[in-house]
This record gives structure tokens, C-alpha cells and sequence, in this order.
């Protein structure tokens, strides 16, 4: 079971840690320029610093266990705030006009991101919702997820 949930949270976090934070470091310029279109240049560069935060030190909380909690309910959260500022799908004006367009495409990437937070909601309340308790308790509390039954 160990190795089954190692997988596994490795696999949820995959897109943030390696890929899109190291797209970050390496592409910062290009990152900057896309926030850019939503926020004035000092604020893209704070957004972006804090992505980058998020997708490194959030995907490590997940894996290890260690404030898992808290990591996946603002992983959680940049999800859903990544989905809603750059994944604008009502604002191209073709999703019903064009089934190959700009706002169809933009629609599944903001399903997508919206999909994956709930998943990592999943990692703060538990499958059947027993786990919202223990968050509410102690947010930052490790679940130990590799120690075994207990």
C-alpha cells in the first residue's frame, strides 16, 4: 500500500513538479509575458514567483506527507484560480460557433484544471468526507500516509 500511495500522489503532482515548475524557472520571461496579459508587470512577476512557490513546495508537501493537508487544499485552490484567469474560455466568443476554436479548446483545459483541484480535495477531506474534521482541527497536521496502518 505504501508504494501504491507514493505512486500515486507522485502522479497527482506530476504537472506542477517537475514539468510546469521547471517551464517556470526556465521559460521565466515567457511565463511573466502570459501573466502579463491579466496583470500589470511587477504583479505577473509576483504571481508567477508564487506559482512557482506553490507548484514546488505544495507538490513536496503532498508527497511526503508532511502538511499534506494544507498543500492539497491550496494546490487546490490554485487550480481553480488558474482555471478562472487563464483558461477564459467565455470571453473568446466561438465556443458555440466553432467546435475547433479557441474557447472549446480553452473549456476542456479549464474542466481539467477545476477536475484536478477536486482531486487533491480529495487529499484534505478524505473519500467519504471523514477527513474535514481532522483538517478543520489541525490544518497543517501530516497524515503520515506512508507509515502503515496504525
Amino acid at each position: 500500500m505504501t508504494i501504491a500511495a507514493l505512486v500515486v500522489r507522485c502522479g497527482m503532482v506530476l504537472l506542477f513538479l517537475p514539468f510546469s515548475a521547471l517551464d517556470k524557472l526556465l521559460g521565466f520571461r515567457h511565463a511573466v509575458g502570459q501573466a502579463g496579459r491579466m496583470f500589470p508587470r511587477p504583479l505577473a512577476v509576483a504571481v508567477i514567483l508564487v506559482g512557482l512557490f506553490i507548484e514546488i513546495v505544495c507538490s513536496l508537501g503532498v508527497v511526503t506527507g508532511i502538511a499534506d493537508r494544507a498543500a492539497a487544499f491550496i494546490i487546490a485552490g490554485y487550480c481553480a484560480a488558474t482555471a478562472i484567469l487563464f483558461k477564459q474560455f467565455w470571453a473568446q466568443g466561438d465556443f458555440w460557433a466553432d467546435p475547433d476554436g479557441k474557447g472549446r479548446t480553452l473549456f476542456w483545459d479549464f474542466c481539467k484544471n477545476l477536475s484536478l483541484g477536486a482531486g487533491f480535495l480529495l487529499l484534505v477531506v478524505g473519500p467519504d468526507g471523514a477527513g474535514l474534521p481532522a483538517f478543520l482541527d489541525a490544518p497543517f497536521a501530516s497524515t503520515h500516509p506512508y507509515a502503515g496502518p496504525r
